[in-house]
C-alpha cells in the first residue's frame, strides 16, 4: 500500500532572470519553501546569484521583478548559493509553476557552475491546473490560481514570494485531482 500523499516532501522553487533567453540570461535569484503533501511549510529560503562577471551583465526587466544590478553585485556567488539549493531540495520532490522554465534554467546554471541538483521527475503547478480546465476557460497564471483559491501572492516576481504562492496553491491542485497517495503523483501531468 502506498504512503499517503501528506508524507511526501515537496521542494518549491522560483526562480527570476535576467529575462526568458535561455542562451543568453541567467538566474538572478532563487527561492525555495519545502513543504509536505498538507501545504505545512518544513522550510523556506531564497539567495539572490552573483554574476559571474562582476562589470558586464543583465539584469533584465527590474520594473517586473525589483532586482537591481547592485542588488546582484555582492550577492554570494553561484556556486554557493546552488550547493545551498541542492541540500534543501535533497529527498523532495521538485515542484515549480511553469517548470520546464524553472528547471532549464537551474540545469544551465548548475553546469556553468559545477554543481549537481537533484531534479527528477518535477511536477509543474501550471500544468496541474490546465488539466484540470481542458477546454481554457480560465487563466493558469499564479496571480490568479491564488485569486482563485484565497491565496495572497504578496510580491509578484520575487522568488521566494512566488514560491510561498506555489506552495500554497499545490495542496489544492493535488485534492482537485484525487490525489491521496505517493503512488498517483506519476499520473500527474510533467512538463514537457
Amino acid at each position: 500500500m502506498s504512503a499517503p500523499v501528506s508524507t511526501q516532501r515537496f521542494a518549491v522553487v522560483d526562480v527570476e532572470t535576467s529575462g526568458l533567453s535561455l542562451r543568453r540570461d541567467h538566474v538572478l535569484q532563487v527561492g525555495i519553501v519545502v513543504v509536505d503533501g498538507d501545504g505545512v511549510v518544513l522550510d523556506r529560503w531564497s539567495s539572490l546569484l552573483a554574476p559571474r562577471s562582476r562589470w558586464f551583465f543583465r539584469v533584465g526587466p527590474t520594473k517586473l521583478h525589483g532586482i537591481r544590478r547592485r542588488d546582484v553585485r555582492h550577492a554570494p556567488p553561484g556556486p554557493q548559493v546552488l550547493h545551498e539549493l541542492a541540500l534543501r531540495m535533497h529527498g523532495a520532490r521538485f515542484v515549480a509553476h511553469n517548470a520546464s522554465f524553472d528547471t532549464r534554467f537551474l540545469q544551465k546554471a548548475a553546469t556553468e557552475h559545477g554543481v549537481s541538483l537533484p531534479i527528477e521527475n518535477p511536477l509543474c503547478t501550471l500544468r496541474m491546473s490546465r488539466a484540470l480546465d481542458p477546454q481554457r476557460t480560465q487563466s493558469h497564471r499564479l496571480g490568479d490560481l491564488c485569486t482563485r483559491y484565497g491565496i495572497e501572492l504578496v510580491r509578484p516576481h520575487d522568488a521566494l514570494a512566488d514560491a510561498d504562492a506555489t506552495a500554497a496553491v499545490l495542496p489544492h491542485l493535488l485534492r482537485a485531482h484525487g490525489i491521496t497517495t505517493v503512488d498517483q503523483l506519476a499520473a500527474l501531468p510533467s512538463p514537457s
